[in-house]
């Protein structure tokens, strides 16, 4: 399953854990996530002087320790790091088993880790060969190239290559019931009929800005295959991965009968120990995340991208060609962090890194390169927290041989600090469904911006970030690196906010019917109405027996319209929202669908309630008060079916 988990501080992945919901896209480290700072200190500052990564002897020595605590704190059962340097491979080891019950140590050379999203190097790559002989244009429509599906002509502007790979084509996020599969039995799948059946609604014009897109790197993926002629896997094989002499690795899924030995298997805790757990294939989206491959062939791949696109006396890509994609292509703001063609840049204690990341519920990988210093980095974990690992291993790595540099936190100016009021509010991802089913599992993943004596803070308590202004619509947080951003209208309006640690995930000021604090209520107050409704029925039984019949059937309708909101409010937190994620992106469920007739039998229940309380004031039955409380009820009832449709859970929308 391609993910975009990415560069995140362990600080700021913390507050979004807080606040997503039970089973999200971001899966991880909650128990162990705050003891990663603690190990990259213990570990790296001790010293202020760089040091010597040619020694060998201590990088292993360090890279060890590192290792050895994190695979015991964070439960990971198994692991893999490539270092490269200057065209060489500098180190290369495997930690843990790839097979707990057989004993198999992890080799680096030839065991298979899933790196997931990683694999859109691969795409990305193999889009960019195509470029230069080209077969591509970086800034033609896309539906130019493709000969089995077109994408709607929603805005002016078409949807470019280059947008595809800056994850700037304005498309909704999707995936539940067809994102991924468990079984092996419905492989191979078509990249084309998938892609075609599942076309996401373009939500935002061509290039406005940033939304990562499994969707769009398949997209990429199939053009690769219908501008060569060739399937994707074929094409990967025998133009990246032959030439790059990768023997031991594959974006075939299942993995290749000839390299099944080699692969990792995949394992969760449970009981207090390591269980294998089935793997998730990509199908139809492989090109956005269904690689295998070993730490050795992907030090390969680092040295061909950071040596001018040679390995060896092969040419993967022209020079030209890697500083292309190695450059800016779209930046929220010159001054942070940009998306290149495929990597996604961070900053590391001052250094340009270009990077990727990749992760399943089974294994976590991260790709990082440094251009300027010829280093590329690999680490790829099977189970545990390895996301929390990975970036504490690389804050601590550099850290040690590239520390950062005192810094001289930019001077804040009066006039900055009182014109922050305007960013306080609530933000959610650009990366998000509006149309499907999708829709609801963003109903409690936001981030609030608060102001505090003039500086903007996320999070609370020992998780607390605070940012600094440092420049216009620019803040850094005090005592630290982190940068966020805004974009603003001409009226000065706040449109975007981009937070450096999410690139490429901006996010944008929610909208107040989006809020948590705008339905809880209402739902709260519905809650409260219905009960009230569900103890007075108990109680007036002997009394309603006095009642006229109509009066009656007003009674009844009201206590079953409460009943069955109340059970289907608990049921659609319950049920809907806890759904595993791997059972919600493989398939929809019969209990998924069973659901969904509860929101349109309340509906209907709800149209019954209004009709029988106008009659309840036109006939006037019982007290008016009984009669504004039974209003009430009524109205409880529509906001809460207001709710359903508002979060695409009245019907059946399905992607």
């Amino acid at each position: 399953m391609s993910s975009y988990k990415g560069k995140f501080s362990v600080k700021i992945m913390l507050l979004l854990l807080l606040v997503t919901i039970v089973g999200a896209s971001l899966l991880g480290a909650q128990t162990h996530a705050s003891a990663v700072p603690s190990v990259s200190t213990t570990l790296s500052a001790k010293s202020k002087e760089a040091a010597d990564l040619n020694d060998v002897a201590q990088l292993t020595a360090f890279i060890d320790g590192i290792m050895n605590v994190h695979m015991d704190n964070f439960k990971i059962p198994g692991a893999v790091i490539s270092i490269v340097k200057d065209g060489k491979s500098l180190f290369s080891k495997g930690y843990g088993y790839s097979n707990i019950k057989d004993g198999t140590l992890v080799d680096p050379e030839t065991n298979l880790f899933r790196i997931a999203s990683t694999t859109k190097l691969f795409t990305w790559t193999a889009v960019m060969q195509l470029v230069e002989q080209g077969k591509i244009d970086l800034d033609t429509d896309v539906n130019r190239y493709l000969t089995t599906m077109t994408i709607p002509e929603t805005y002016p502007q078409p949807i470019t290559m280059r947008h595809l790979m800056t994850h700037t084509a304005g498309f909704e996020e999707g995936g539940v019931g067809y994102q991924i599969t468990t079984d092996m039995k419905k492989l191979p799948v078509s990249i084309s009929e998938t892609l075609a059946k599942h076309i996401p609604a373009r939500v935002r014009p061509p290039g406005e800005m940033m939304s990562y897109s499994n969707y769009g790197a398949a997209l990429a993926g199939l053009i690769v295959e219908e501008v060569s002629g060739m399937a994707y896997n074929d094409y990967i094989q025998k133009y990246i991965f032959e030439p790059l002499d990768m023997k031991h690795a594959t974006v075939q899924e299942p993995v290749p009968a000839s390299l099944e030995p080699y692969a990792v298997l995949g394992y969760a805790r449970e009981n207090g120990q390591y269980a294998t757990r089935p793997l998730t294939f990509e199908g139809g989206f492989r090109p956005a995340g269904s690689g295998s491959v070993s730490a050795n062939d992907m030090a390969h791949f680092m040295i061909a991208h950071l040596q001018d696109g040679r390995y060896g006396d092969q040419q993967m890509l022209k020079p030209e060609t890697v500083k292309l994609m190695h450059s800016p292509s779209f930046q929220f703001d010159k001054r942070l962090p940009a998306m290149d063609l495929g990597f996604i840049e961070m900053n590391m204690n001052g250094l340009r890194v270009i990077s990727h990341g990749g992760a399943d519920e089974l294994f976590n990988t991260e790709v990082y390169l440094v251009p300027d210093k010829k280093l590329g980095i690999f680490v790829s974990y099977s189970g545990g927290d390895g996301g929390v690992a990975a970036r504490g291993l690389m804050q601590a790595f550099f850290d040690r041989y590239y520390p950062r540099k005192e810094d001289n936190q930019p001077p804040t100016s009066a006039m900055l600090e009182n014109s922050v009021q305007k960013y306080a509010g609530s933000y959610q991802f650009t990366r998000r469904n509006h149309s499907d089913i999708d829709k609801f599992f963003n109903f409690l993943t936001k981030i609030s911006v608060t102001v505090s004596e003039n500086r903007l803070s996320i999070g609370s308590g020992t998780e607390q970030q605070v940012y600094a202004p440092i420049g216009t619509d620019l803040f850094q947080e005090v005592g630290g690196t982190n940068k966020m951003g805004f974009r603003t209208d001409a009226e000065g309006k706040v449109t975007y906010l981009f937070l450096d640690v999410f690139n490429p995930l901006p996010l944008e000021p929610t909208p107040l019917i989006d809020q948590t604090k705008f339905w809880l209520p209402l739902l709260g107050i519905s809650v409260i109405m219905f009960i009230s409704v569900l103890v007075g029925f108990a109680y007036r039984r002997r009394e309603m027996r006095e009642m006229p019949k109509g009066q009656k059937w007003a009674l009844r309708f009201s206590a079953t319209t409460s009943a069955w909101g109340l059970v289907t409010l608990v049921a659609t937190f319950l049920v809907v929202l806890n759904m595993d994620l791997i059972v919600r992106l493989s398939r929809i469920t019969q209990s998924l669908q069973i659901y969904l007739f509860m929101p349109i039998i309340l509906v209907g229940l709800t149209v019954a309630l209004l009709v029988l309380s106008v009659l309840a004031w036109k006939n006037k039955y019982w007290t008016v008060l009984k009669r504004v409380h039974y209003t009430l009820v009524a109205l409880s009832a529509v906001s809460l079916s207001v709710f359903f449709y508002h979060w695409n859970l009245l019907g059946w929308h399905f992607g």
